[in-house]
């Protein structure tokens, strides 16, 4: 596993819109390695190896946005007051620190004695400036912050980013595009979409240009292995990829998921079957495009989603990393 790339990947600066720095890291890994490479009008990165003819036209998809809060205005005492891109939960924003595409560092903090019913609104980011103006000369109306990039080893086989959903998929298909085989049948098409955090826009408008005859799309999902947790979600770290059966986005297509469950069980990979109640992925809209599109989801299972301490296990992103090569790469 290329640990220095998924660190690079991990770390850029990425705001949903903002997914330039990204994109850059991802076509410098890809460069040379696939049969062609575009940026479309939206934004995303689209990779092509192509195959011979025999097979598919599979196209996969991972979102390389992070959720943010974008600068509304500034108070004449230097806070900048904020609005959310993305779903962004403002109790884990409490204290934690931010960056901005401009290299500029700030810290939230939130309305004094608001005890209940904390909102976005209440937030703000404090740049260290005394004034409205130097505020917004650090931090113009329109910029985005992020959770402060970084990531973190925990015991011997999980990670923890702010910026693991969705990048540690985009890891994963970026090592899948550069350990297919010089000869395949299928067509892969590897799109690192955008704006997928505020509905799924990049996705779409990248099927609608590929018309794919399959669609893949990597995401995290949600588990049920932390205290306390009250719902029925049975994903947990360590147990390997999770194939997803259904989302709040979509149904997966039989035909995709019985694909999906049958190779991993012809290459001994280990994996889960998700059912989510909740959340969505690229794939609802690959789903709907045109006529419709087969469409199914490989997941990494991830604790604290949406916070600065997004986990995963290397097992799982090995295991993801392996059943989609055994699926496209034939």
């Amino acid at each position: 596993m290329n640990m220095q790339l998924l660190e690079s990947i991990l770390t850029a600066y990425g705001a949903t819109s903002r997914e330039g720095c990204v994109r850059g890291v991802i076509a410098a890994a890809l460069e040379g390695h696939v049969d062609s490479m575009t940026t479309d009008v939206m934004g995303n990165l689209i990779a092509v190896k192509k195959g011979s003819g025999e097979g598919k036209r599979i196209m996969l998809s991972s979102h390389m946005d992070h959720i943010g809060l974008m600068v509304m205005d500034a108070q004449e005492n230097g806070y900048l007051r904020v609005c959310n891109v993305g779903g962004i939960r403002p109790a884990n924003m409490i204290a934690e620190h931010v960056a901005f595409e401009n290299g500029a560092k700030g810290v939230v903090g939130a309305d004094e004695g608001v005890k209940d019913g904390l909102e976005i609104r209440h937030l703000y980011i404090d740049v260290g400036a005394e004034s409205r103006e130097e505020a917004l000369a650090i931090a113009p109306i329109g910029e985005i912050a992020v959770m402060a990039p970084r990531m973190a080893k925990l015991g011997a086989h999980r990670l923890a980013s702010p910026a693991m959903d969705d990048r540690i998929a985009c890891f994963i298909q970026a090592q899948v595009m550069l350990d297919l085989p010089k000869e395949i049948q299928n067509d892969v098409v590897a799109v690192f979409s955008v704006q997928e955090e505020v509905g799924l826009r990049g996705a779409a408008a990248a099927a609608f240009s590929m018309q794919p005859d399959m669609g893949i799309a990597l995401d995290v999902t949600g588990v049920g292995d932390v205290p306390g947790h009250e719902q029925h979600v049975p994903m947990a770290l360590g147990k390997g990829a999770a194939v997803k059966i259904m989302d709040r986005s979509l149904i997966c297509t039989p035909s995709v998921v019985s694909l999906l469950l049958d190779t991993a069980k012809e290459k001994e990979i280990p994996v889960q079957r998700e059912v989510l109640p909740y959340g969505g992925t690229d794939a609802g809209a690959i789903q709907k495009t045109g006529c419709g599109v087969p469409s199914g989801v490989i997941s990494i299972p991830c604790r604290y989603i949406h916070s600065a301490a997004e986990t995963v296990d290397l097992r799982d992103v090995q295991a993801a990393h392996d059943l989609l090569l055994a699926v496209v790469g034939k």
